[in-house]
């Protein structure tokens, strides 16, 4: 049996040390599952045109602020310059924060940027466009499924591990410490 133990403790502790592997397989799943559905989501925000980017779909604002939009009949000349900036901040965030994820650029804070919006995407999901119970989920029952807390707890998760461990060697962010340190004082 202290063989057993002993061969279980000898694999795991270098496993331990293998630092590169939980963020750089954090970014890949990233990447993988969730980068499509925010540019994707980001896209539909977009207006026509060049300056889409500027000014923004009447779907972007339905998406945001559902309640403001349908309070002013669906009419986005007669919403403030505040829900103009949330709109569009709310849409480069869609665009760059992931990017910089999977880029391993400004990492943490781009996890932390990542977990804000998440936060602020489902509590819109929730008190915005009235989630119902099924859609919200709740935890410790037997479904595993609800959209809001159950899979974006599986989100924040992996966010979390980025904003503590960092981006991992294959990175811009690992690239960028190389520089500096090897760059004269």
């Amino acid at each position: 049996m202290d063989r057993l133990i002993s061969l279980h403790n000898s694999v795991f502790a270098r496993l331990e040390r293998q630092d590169w592997i939980l963020p750089t397989v954090a970014r890949l799943i990233f990447a993988g599952v969730l980068l499509m559905y925010f540019w994707a989501s980001g896209l539909t925000k977009l207006g026509d045109g060049v300056l889409g980017f500027i000014v923004p779909s009447t779907g972007a604002y339905a998406q945001i602020f559902p309640k403001a939009l349908e309070a002013v009949s669906y009419d986005t000349s007669q919403l403030s310059l505040f829900h103009w900036a949330v709109v569009w901040a709310g849409t480069m965030a869609e665009f760059l924060l992931p990017a910089a994820l999977v880029l391993g650029f400004a990492t943490r804070l781009a996890a932390l940027g990542m977990i804000g919006f998440v936060v602020v995407q489902s509590l819109t999901d929730v008190y915005g466009h009235g989630a119902d119970a099924g859609t919200i989920g709740t935890w410790f029952d037997r479904a595993s499924d609800a959209h809001i807390l159950d899979q974006r707890a599986f989100w924040v998760f992996l966010l979390l591990v980025l904003v503590i461990k960092g981006a991992g060697p294959l990175s811009l962010d690992r690239l960028l410490a190389r520089r500096q340190q090897m760059a004269p004082a």
